[in-house]
């Protein structure tokens, strides 16, 4: 096969910039108390099983509970998390370049002194 041909069968790589500058806020209804920021940046691009995007916390008194019914990994950017598994006590802190794997079936209580950013990549279909 020619390089050429790979090149046409192969859809272009993808840079968006800035993207997390702008995050949505979570809905209160289902987060109340909280202020949670979350947006895909790329939702199953050209069929993948992946999606991917940017999570930013500010503090507040109530922990963000999310309940993870898919696999999920997080990078740290900024700031620090504090993460509480609802349902084992397991609790620890993930700041700037900490890698984060939550699986399936994980209910997590997300909470920080100051506000934190992370990225994620999860292995779903539909955006959080």
């Amino acid at each position: 096969m020619s390089t050429d041909a790979v090149a046409t069968a192969v859809p272009p790589f993808r840079v968006t910039p800035d993207f997390w500058s702008q995050l949505p806020r979570m809905p209160l209804e289902q987060y109340p108390g909280t202020e949670g920021y979350i947006a895909d940046v790329y939702s199953n691009p050209d069929g993948s099983a992946m999606s991917a995007g940017y999570f930013a916390l500010t503090h507040t008194d109530a922990p963000l509970d999310y309940f993870y019914d898919y696999d999920e990994m997080k990078v740290v950017i900024s700031g620090t998390f504090r993460l509480e598994n609802v349902d084992t006590g397991q609790v620890s802190y993930a700041g700037p370049k900490d890698a984060i794997f939550f699986p399936k079936g994980s209910r997590i209580l997300f909470s920080t002194e100051d506000s934190a950013l992370a990225f994620y990549v999860g292995h779903r279909s539909v955006a959080p």
